[in-house]
């Protein structure tokens, strides 16, 4: 087929008829109509910044989680300086580009109207000139030049050891396995995995029942050897053999008998897939396994209690040597059934965790119901399972990992957050969420827009996790958890911004410009925007912790660690400039503005904080 968005394509016609295409080599690679205008988008700098929500957050004061309502691509860029190389784990759910008009308010994407006119795929009264049908390269291409840039951003945040996540489905898995070899490099791909769901009621060839979800790395090196999950519904059994053992004592058959009814009592939980673990002894709960394999040691193995040579099964071999062997028997990890016939003892505790499988199964519906029962019905069809999520969290950080930063950057319902806040009940974990949602309207009355509802599922969350602290919260000794988040909307900078574009073809708008240089800071502008605006220009978190100080008015303000002091003032006095010193700094921001062309002050202000070894820089 030689045509492209139902156009006869001559560069594909003359391919196919056998003529040259094009003079250069060939090479492998990925290019699509459109990309120019993505690597454009990724390299115009952005003059936005985040302005706090206090209002809208839970626990201000102390949380370190972050909320944040705008376009994700310039949220990124803004992001750059702060975080940039400090994200363990990113977790996407992208639009997956079903063919539906997705517009991203970036500004080389136009609406699907202006397109088709454009392309001469409707005329101006909107009549349909040719098909358009989902498959057509217009919908990959749109796609693509959304998504690039931002996982070229992406990468950017992640620590050198840090992984990424995404789901995706048949419509663009093999342009994302593209995309992601040439941004995160083919060497650094983990895995592409099956998520298995329910299948829809509309296949006609054939009923499609999964998704995907692309596994890359930072630097695959970086990774640890081995990844692990907790075994589901272990944790259960090891309580029930424990009181079981209070109840019988050492009679430890009694104990068994008991606990395999416990089993039948619970099939419909998760620890019923633990039922081969149905023996208690001195040791704990085990299973019994065959201690022979195919390919493994031909020999004679002895036993040391009859010094007969226990007879070994053809075509088989044994799982250890004579030496391991004695030993087990001394730990009493070998079961002798007759004297010549023998089993391994394989115990709960010390397998209670196994390799992530690529295929794994998790019903769609799952997540909907229990996203209804928090928030109500109706307002997303088939959101993200926030039990999977926490496995990939848990794959990705692991034991070790307690203080990771995780990051979702189309967070839709607020999955995410859900499965940080769940994973750190669990295992005591101290992680952080980042979260970026854009404000998409909805329609609705209740929720007005998508990030609406992604604030108020979190919330429901930590109400439901603090109902059920009560003590219950497995913490380490002296930790307390982190049931809050921090809002910021994306919003124009604080300060005034000069615009070359206006001084070279304005004349009169020159004077306008130059006066920047004098106040540059916006009329209106509040000390706590201004703040955490610097905050980010500083290579500093959102959530780092602020310490007021009274030593001047308007108050100093202390962050990490007290080690830098930012004086907000519009008018700075040589007390102010002195209470600040005493507060014993290696930095100090003050505003440019606060000077007010005192050009004296400032240089003295310079040289005195210079002989106290502080660093001095206005904005």
């Amino acid at each position: 087929m030689a045509v492209t968005d139902g156009r006869a394509d001559l560069e594909k016609l003359r391919a196919l008829m056998g003529e040259q295409a094009a003079s250069g080599p060939e090479r492998y690679g990925l290019s699509w109509a459109g990309k120019s205008d993505a690597l454009k988008a990724l390299r115009q700098l952005t003059t936005a910044t985040l302005l706090p929500a206090p209002s809208e957050s839970v626990k201000w004061e102390t949380t370190g989680n972050v909320i944040i309502e705008g376009d994700n691509l310039e949220v990124l860029k803004v992001l750059q300086h702060a975080y940039h190389g400090k994200v363990k784990l990113i977790y996407i759910d992208p639009p997956y580009n079903t063919g539906g008009d997705f517009i991203y308010p970036d500004d080389y994407a136009e609406g699907l109207a202006s397109y088709q006119l454009f392309t001469r795929q409707v005329n101006e009264e909107g009549y349909k000139l040719t098909t358009n049908a989902n498959t057509s390269g217009r919908y990959h291409s749109r796609w693509l030049t959304m998504i690039y840039p931002r996982l070229f951003l992406a990468r950017n945040l992640l620590r050198e050891d840090g992984v990424i996540f995404i789901s995706i489905d048949d419509h663009e898995v093999h342009n994302l396995r593209l995309v992601m070899d040439e941004i995160f490099g083919e060497e650094n791909f983990i895995a592409q995995m099956i998520w298995e769901g329910a299948g829809k009621n509309d296949a006609r060839q054939v009923g499609t029942n999964h998704e995907y979800v692309l596994v890359y790395a930072r630097n695959r090196s970086s990774q640890p050897r081995e990844w692990s999950l907790a075994k589901s519904g272990v944790e259960p059994v090891l309580r029930e053999a424990a009181r079981l053992r209070e109840i019988h004592g050492d009679n430890y058959d009694a104990a068994s008998e008991a606990l395999a009814a416990w089993y039948r009592a619970n099939k419909s939980t998760p620890s019923f897939g633990n039922r081969r673990f149905r023996y208690i002894d001195k040791n704990g709960v085990y299973k019994e396994d065959d201690p022979t394999a195919p390919g493994g040691r031909r020999f004679d193995l002895i036993n040391p209690r009859t010094k007969k040579v226990i007879p070994l099964r053809p075509n088989r071999g044994w799982g250890f040597d004579q030496s391991e062997f004695e030993r087990l028997v001394a730990e009493e990890r070998i079961s002798f059934i007759t004297e010549s016939s023998i089993m391994v003892r394989r115990y709960l505790h010390e397998t209670d965790s196994v390799t992530p499988q690529s295929v794994f199964y998790q019903p769609a519906r799952s997540a909907s119901e229990r996203l209804s029962d928090l928030i109500g019905p109706g307002l997303f069809e088939f959101p993200k399972d926030e039990m999977v999520v926490k496995q990939f969290i848990g794959m990705a950080t692991g034991s070790l990992e307690h203080e990771a930063i995780v990051l979702d950057f189309f967070a839709g319902s607020g999955t995410t957050a859900h499965a940080v806040l769940d994973q750190n009940n669990e295992d005591s974990g101290n992680r952080k969420f980042i979260l970026v949602q854009l404000p998409e309207p909805t329609g609705r009355k209740d929720f007005s827009t998508i990030a609406e509802i992604t604030k108020e599922r979190v919330r429901r969350v930590i109400q439901r996790l603090e109902k059920e602290k009560a003590g219950e919260l497995a913490l380490a000794a002296g930790a307390t958890p982190d049931l809050g988040f921090k809002v910021f909307k994306l919003a124009p900078s604080n300060f005034a911004v000069w615009d070359p574009t206006l001084a070279a073809n304005d004349p009169a708008k020159l004077a306008e410009q130059w006066q920047l240089t004098a106040d540059n800071v916006r009329a209106g502008a509040q000390d706590q925007a201004l703040l955490h605006e610097l905050i980010l220009k500083c290579g500093l978190p959102l959530a780092s912790r602020v310490e007021t100080t009274m030593v001047a008015d308007p108050p100093v303000f202390r962050l990490d660690d007290g080690k830098l002091a930012v004086c907000l003032a519009r008018e700075i006095t040589r007390e102010t400039l002195r209470a600040i010193i005493d507060l014993k700094p290696q930095s100090v921001l003050c505003l440019d503005v606060g000077f007010k062309g005192n050009d004296a002050l400032k240089v003295n202000a310079q040289l005195e904080f210079q002989s106290h070894g502080i660093q001095f820089r206005t904005a």
